[in-house]
């Protein structure tokens, strides 16, 4: 999302050049576009998350009660239909330009990415089960919001566990987690960054649930190498855990450059790459894009897309969204909604104070939640 506190998101053109959406919202006091959000309560506390270790020839999943086991990884194609998301694919991993579980078949995961964690009230166990048990999610993101009043610059302590309750969550229901490092400077941030991703990756070292997300959107000022050389600093540190789990970076632009980054890709075998569209301005030059990434043998992994257009408000387009679904669709690449939050914008899948526990209706749902809702339920 692109962070209001940072460049204003209203500014965004029509064309393919476009940045994201999301921080549109946000309501730093130094945000240059959008309108204030209320400021988040207190996120309830989750449940401890279990580590564990991979051998070479098994993967840790875990079980809906949050109990880890060993599975044996057979690779024999054949997937479970039954038991939670991370029992039947278990730890993910890139293989030959796709995410695949441990029988070796490409994984497509749906669901929902919170808004930012410092202007959210939605870091909480029991959002995270609304969303498995009533949507059919399988991933949900923690945008951790890094920049901005009250982000974790500013208030590491409380925004880290908010990512915290979300990831131990996920973990008891069984359901993939990204912990996003939610920043659009995040190589003027790289000592805080690694501190950050150490510690979470000694936490969460190999639990088949949690993926890393270490660069969210990196503004169209940035070159690839200076994103490059800060993804491979901060997975370096990831790696010296001992923690093999799925990375993703982004790229200039807003995370649209996933081209360029084709052309030199990440020095590490468990990388993926985060496309972020938004449907009412991006459209088939994007897709073309994405197209020149996938054939360049790039894995793609949507963390953020909307449905509005790329200021997080404005007109939905649910034809152009859908066209892009079914380009996601015939990829197999997986994907994650902005947002889960209730700010009066286009986006927000719900509408405002719609319960901050979860458990909603379809009268707590915006359109474009709705819609979004079911999609993934397909």
């Amino acid at each position: 999302m692109q962070a209001a506190v940072l460049v204003g998101c209203g500014d965004a053109s029509t064309n393919d050049g476009a940045g994201g959406a999301g921080g549109a919202g946000g309501g730093g006091g130094d945000a240059t576009t959008g309108t204030s959000a209320t400021s988040a309560t207190s996120a309830t506390t989750g449940t401890s998350a279990t580590t564990g270790t991979s051998a070479s020839s098994t993967s840790s999943t875990t079980t809906g009660t949050g109990a880890t086991s060993a599975t044996t990884s057979t690779g024999s194609g054949v997937v479970p239909t039954d038991g939670t998301p991370v029992e039947r694919h278990g730890q993910l991993k890139v293989k030959d330009g796709n995410i695949v579980g441990e029988h070796g078949v490409p994984v497509q995961l749906k669901g929902m990415s919170l808004f930012w964690s410092q202007w959210s009230n939605y870091y909480n166990a029991s959002v995270v089960n609304s969303v498995a048990d009533n949507w059919n999610a399988t991933v949900i993101r923690a945008a951790m919001g890094i920049e901005g009043r009250e982000g974790y610059l500013a208030n590491a302590g409380p925004e880290k566990e908010k990512a915290k309750v979300i990831a131990d969550a996920a973990i008891a229901k069984g359901l993939y987690v990204i912990l996003d490092w939610h920043d659009h400077n995040a190589e003027q941030h790289l000592e805080q960054a690694r501190s950050y991703f150490r510690e979470v990756a000694q936490t969460y070292k190999n639990v088949p649930n949690v993926i890393f997300e270490v660069f969210n959107e990196p503004l169209n000022s940035h070159n690839w190498g200076t994103v490059k050389s800060y993804a491979e600093t901060v997975i370096g540190d990831i790696r010296a855990q001992g923690a093999n789990n799925l990375v993703i970076v982004g790229s200039p632009n807003w995370s649209q450059d996933v081209d360029i980054a084709a052309d030199n890709p990440v020095n590490d075998p468990n990388v993926a790459y985060t496309l972020h569209f938004y449907a009412t301005t991006h459209r088939e030059a994007l897709r073309e894009k994405a197209q020149r990434a996938i054939d360049k043998g790039l894995a793609l992994f949507v963390t953020e897309w909307g449905t509005c257009e790329a200021n997080g408000n404005g007109a939905l387009d649910f034809a152009q969204a859908g066209t892009w679904l079914d380009f996601l669709d015939a990829h197999n690449i997986s994907w994650a909604n902005w947002s889960l939050g209730d700010k009066a914008e286009a986006c927000s899948a719900l509408k405002p104070n719609a319960n901050p526990m979860g458990n909603w209706t379809d009268n707590d749902l915006t359109e474009s939640g709705k819609w979004v809702k079911a999609k993934i339920a397909e």
